[in-house]
């Protein structure tokens, strides 16, 4: 039996949820879905600039899983951006987080990290 898995903490919902071209898209083809707990990774590591162990921890998750889901979301990026495909964000294996763990909060290298408050 595959052990349970453990929601990844995520400490906020994107503010806009869909992105996509502009223009007549009438023959675009399915979108491509980002999960909840791919857009954090993109969050954590690209915009608040945490390593992979970081956002590891934040996420309450191994740095091998951080690594695996911040590769896909990557590659979702890519699709989007170079073939000119929406891109939605929702779902995903997740716990929302309340904003008042330990974890959240400023970081040591003097900048916000982590949760929104």
């Amino acid at each position: 039996m595959p052990r349970p898995k453990k929601g990844r903490r995520v400490c906020g919902m994107p503010k806009v949820d869909y992105f996509g071209p502009v223009g007549n898209m009438e023959d675009q083809v399915e979108d491509i879905i980002m999960s909840v707990d791919e857009y954090e990774t993109i969050r954590l590591i690209d915009m608040e600039e945490l390593t992979q162990e970081e956002c590891a921890g934040q996420m309450n998750v191994a740095r091998t899983t951080v690594q695996g889901i911040y590769n896909e979301a990557r590659k979702k990026l890519a699709e989007a951006l170079i073939n000119g495909r929406r891109l939605k964000i929702e779902g995903g294996n997740y716990k929302l987080c309340d904003g008042l763990q330990k974890h959240c909060g400023g970081g040591e290298r003097g900048r916000r990290r982590g949760c929104e408050k």
